[in-house]
């Protein structure tokens, strides 16, 4: 049994602590600014044609806010149950949440590390987001084996071991995605989502669009920054496993434009 489906990622928008360069994590539930209220509505236009199968959303408010707005926007969507999921929440950045993130900074750099690699007191490491993305991953492939019946959604290319066709990117919202009617929307955290595509690309090789740069893929994701890739599951005996995967598109903005014009 095979599946080939789409998944989108969204970062939620924007809240005061962004605004103002504090960290969040986990501990700091705050809801979205008027910005990123903008930024999610925005998100939701831009995707409002796309029928999305599935939604899974990080149980913090400023994420379960964007998901909200964005399928409150959607024209296809209205009906899909949104899952609240802890798997999905923000690395957690221990004694540095509430913090400016400047104080992180200067935390790693007085422990001789690199920020990105810094693990604050009772923060999560990055080994520890990656596990948590794969226990997310685990269930998330059961369930959309589960609940889509391979014969109806499954593509032509799918009928046997051969590789799939790399999707057409034209730079439109709907890249990737045509012809594939089974398609889940994922709305989680910058830091998160950064750890996640690390996984895919370097432990699962997901191949990712010509003259895309890795400096491009590991980049920062802006608030309601979109991410796109197409998975091909085959059901085995040791459980789900994730023959091929392709990256559309990593952090698009393009739909950011009209909300950062100042207001004349």
């Amino acid at each position: 049994m095979m599946l080939t489906f789409a998944l989108t990622v969204v970062r939620h928008g924007e809240t005061h602590y962004n605004r103002d360069k504090l960290l969040q994590g986990q501990g700091i539930d705050t809801l979205l600014s008027d910005t990123g209220h903008q930024q999610a509505a925005a998100a939701g236009v831009y995707l409002k044609d796309l029928h999305f199968t599935n939604v899974f959303v990080s149980n913090l408010q400023r994420a379960i806010q964007t998901a909200e707005i964005i399928l409150k926007n959607n024209l296809n969507s209205s009906a899909t149950e949104m899952v609240l999921d802890p798997l999905l929440r923000e690395r957690g950045f221990g004694v540095a949440e509430g913090r400016p993130k400047e104080d992180l900074k200067n935390m790693a750099n007085a422990a001789g590390q690199a920020c990105r690699d810094y693990t604050p007191p009772g923060g999560e490491t990055l080994d520890q987001v990656k596990m948590r993305f794969k226990r997310f991953l685990k269930s998330f492939y059961q369930r959309m084996l589960d609940e889509h019946d391979s014969r109806n959604h499954c593509s032509a290319s799918c009928s046997g071991p051969s590789e799939p066709e790399q999707p057409i990117i034209a730079g439109l919202a709907d890249d990737g995605v045509r012809g594939i009617p089974v398609h889940a929307l994922i709305v989680s955290h910058g830091a998160f989502i950064r750890v996640s595509v690390r996984h895919l690309v370097e432990d699962l090789q997901c191949c990712l669009p010509a003259g895309l740069k890795m400096n491009q893929v590991f980049s920062p994701c802006p608030n309601t920054g979109i991410s796109r890739f197409i998975f091909t599951l085959r059901r085995e005996e040791s459980g789900p496993r994730a023959t091929h995967i392709y990256c559309v598109f990593i952090n698009r903005k393009d739909h950011l434009e009209d909300v950062r014009k100042p207001v004349l």
